[in-house]
């Protein structure tokens, strides 16, 4: 099985992810990074960033040991978000780019993500090629030719720079909370919303190395509706550990979720003729009500598979300059090279100010169909495209719906589930529908004898 996941290599940290492998993998980015031609000329440099993961300061040392051990110049920008480290791969002129993180996974797991000159992801050929070249012997630099450490304490301040540089008006006026999942948002994220102009309530932004996403961040919203409520705030942001992505609560408590926001920010950029080709890119997760909105504002929507690297993918071939997926990844192109909940939650906050609307009404253009999603264990995942049997209940249930919802049949790409997300007018006809499905598809697929 690679090491290479759809968003780098990940596990639990000291166990799956150990220092070891972290030191191997960056020998053979660098070399790979060399053989293809990226070193050419110069001597190369990395950037190499981290979340608030406490195994993030040992796999860290390892990184750029490796890296500097291939003679490759590091600096190190310290705790910041993912997209941070992206932009500043850019901004520094950098070769490539490292991040330590594992998202908005547990804390105990970690992982280590790579960006190329640019600081785009690098591609599926790159990464196979960098696992074939691991602890393979090679001839180590001396000298003067191998790397130099540095750090960048001013990394931060540069990136916030950026993000609020990509508004054109002051959100003041504009009372928000922001959960900082005790992750890299912690400093960055309310600065950033501070130096906007907004009046910034800042919760769960005190890492100390463990509790990082510990019922906080997107994946708890429960603490941040709270304090919205508590607070009379206009809105409120959730950040997930490396805020590569965001979530929202309006002013009464109701979720904003993904789909709402690009379908804000959709319309947005279109008013303003930024939307390239005027169209956006979601994955197939998007909930029906989101791609009936964008069809009512004469928006096209292009869908790709689930994972903000296949959204990336596309808007890079076709030049779209809005993409992401229901979980909160949003991609502005025109700013960024990866989802950035901070850049998200200025552009969001800027469209409530612009309008003097308030985010329950602008949020309110997308009327979601109630969605049932359930995983079927224990069966053959790859005999779903060739099983005749759930093919044709397939095609009787979904001519049932008659276009008023919708399902999606995804196989798990690591385990052997099958997960049914069925969407339609009322929860209970959805429900009806996913059970029937579950039962043809453990009939027909299940492993057990």
């Amino acid at each position: 099985m690679s090491l290479f996941g759809t968003d780098g290599v990940r596990g639990l940290a000291n166990k799956d992810l150990t220092a070891e492998l972290a030191l191997d993998l960056s020998v053979a980015a660098a070399h790979v990074l060399a053989d293809a031609g990226e070193f050419a000329g110069h001597r190369p440099r990395a950037i190499v960033g981290r979340d608030t993961r406490a195994s993030g300061e040992f796999l860290e040392a390892a990184v750029v040991a490796g890296l500097a051990s291939a003679g490759i110049d590091v600096t190190l920008v310290g705790a910041l978000p993912t997209p941070a480290v992206a932009f500043l791969v850019s901004h520094f002129e950098a070769d490539l780019g490292v991040m330590l993180s594992a998202s908005h996974n547990p804390m105990p797991d970690n992982g280590i993500k790579f960006f190329a000159r640019g600081g785009l992801k690098l591609d599926d050929a790159l990464e196979a090629a960098i696992e074939l070249r691991m602890r393979e012997p090679w001839e180590r630099p001396l000298g003067a030719d191998v790397g130099r450490v540095i750090s960048a304490p001013e990394a931060g301040h540069i990136y916030v720079e950026h993000v609020i540089s990509t508004i054109s008006d002051s959100l003041s006026g504009t009372k928000v909370v922001v959960d900082c999942a005790n992750g890299s948002a912690s400093v960055v994220g309310p600065e950033a919303l501070r130096r906007a102009g907004a009046e910034v309530i800042a919760i769960h932004a005190s890492p100390n190395g463990l509790n990082i996403n510990e019922n906080c961040g997107s994946t708890h919203i429960e603490d941040l509706r709270a304090a919205v409520l508590e607070h009379g705030a206009d809105a409120g942001i959730a950040f997930d550990g490396d805020a590569d992505r965001c979530l929202a609560i309006d002013a009464v408590g109701n979720d904003v979720d993904g789909d709402h926001i690009l379908a804000i920010l959709a319309i947005a950029f279109s008013e303003s003729g930024t939307l390239a080709s005027n169209t956006i890119v979601a994955t197939v997760m998007a909930n029906l009500g989101f791609t009936n909105a964008m069809q009512s504002a004469g928006i096209s929507v292009v869908a790709t598979a689930v994972g903000d690297r296949y959204v990336l993918e596309a808007m890079r071939e076709h030049g779209y300059t809005l993409g992401g997926e229901q979980s909160g990844h949003v991609v502005m192109s025109e700013f960024g090279t990866t989802g950035d909940g901070i850049l998200t939650a200025l552009h969001l906050l800027a469209r409530m100010k612009e309008r003097d609307t308030p985010l329950t009404d602008l949020a309110g253009v997308v009327t979601k169909l109630p969605q049932v999603l359930i995983n079927v264990s224990g069966v053959d995942r790859a005999a779903l495209e060739t099983n005749t049997r759930i093919a044709q209940e397939l095609e009787l249930l979904e001519s049932a719906l008659d276009g008023d919802g919708r399902i999606l049949l995804r196989p798990s790409g690591t385990e052997p589930v099958i997960r049914v997300m069925v969407e339609a007018e009322s929860e209970v006809a959805a429900l009806r529908v996913a059970e029937q499905l579950v039962r043809v598809i453990t009939a027909e697929l299940s492993l057990v004898n």
